[in-house]
């Protein structure tokens, strides 16, 4: 079973995307602020990370770079989302790809283990 780790503090997003995923048989872990991803992530060892650009207390960015530059997750695949236009901003973080708010979360599963099989 795949473990996904999302990062978001909109709770109502959150809690829809965490039950689909779950019924899709993901394993789900739900962090809502940028300095608890790290800590977290090392203890959860998510296959995949679905981020959101906004956070309360920073910005996914600053998560994403986080995490590429630990060693542990250089290589685990980010999707971060976001309503804005910062598709760029995120790849350039180390994002694997980019969804553009609203996405269907019906696509989530295919996309999840495409970029976990590589």
């Amino acid at each position: 079973m795949a473990k996904i780790m999302i990062v978001d503090d909109d709770r109502t997003t959150v809690k829809l995307l965490q039950t689909l995923l779950e019924l899709d048989g993901f394993n789900v872990h739900v962090v809502g602020r940028g300095a608890d991803v790290l800590p977290q992530a090392e203890t959860f060892q998510p296959d995949i990370f679905l981020m959101d650009y906004h956070l309360a207390d920073t910005d996914g960015v600053e998560v994403i770079r986080e995490l590429r530059a630990s060693e542990q997750f250089a290589n685990t695949p980010i999707i971060m989302t976001s309503g804005l236009d910062v598709e760029h901003e995120a790849l350039e973080a180390g994002a694997t790809t980019f969804l553009v708010k609203p996405f269907e979360p019906e696509e989530l599963p295919g996309l999840f283990n495409r970029l976990i099989a590589g």
